[in-house]
């Protein structure tokens, strides 16, 4: 079962993917937008990976602030949620993303990636957090879909 996790910005969309087995996820790619409110290529682009990976299920970074309430942007990452699962017809799942963006940046700062790099690579990085987060989740539950 392979399954897709995104970590939602305001102009970029990282993208990560299971293996076919869903037991490790990878670093895909980063969608970039030039407004948040265009979402129609972003939804294509998810909707084409969908497709392509016959992904089953989409886990979606939830930016909490930190005392765990949610604010403006997960908010706005709901609302995009919405049109994903409409347009997809996949079900969904919420991560909790706090902190997975300094995680990947550290990640890449150790792997000595150079700082002008970076962030071509830091959301993608970021959804494979997010990905593997709830991987281990699933796994702990007993719910591996081996």
């Amino acid at each position: 079962m392979r399954v897709l996790g995104l970590d939602y910005g305001s102009k970029t969309v990282g993208v990560a993917i299971t293996d076919p087995l869903g037991l490790s996820a990878q670093p895909l790619e980063t969608i970039v937008r030039k407004e948040e409110n265009k979402l129609r290529r972003t939804l294509a682009r998810l909707e084409e990976i969908c497709r392509a990976y016959e992904v089953e299920r989409i886990i979606l970074g939830l930016p909490l602030n930190m005392d765990g309430s949610e604010g403006e942007r997960a908010q706005m990452t709901r609302v995009f949620a919405e049109k994903l699962i409409s347009r997809t017809q996949l079900p969904l799942e919420y991560e909790d993303e706090r902190l997975t963006t300094m995680e990947a940046e550290e990640i890449l700062r150790e792997a000595g990636v150079p700082v002008k790099n970076r962030k071509q690579h830091l959301d993608q990085m970021a959804a494979s957090l997010i990905l593997r987060s709830w991987l281990e989740k699933e796994e702990y539950r007993g719910k591996n879909h081996i």
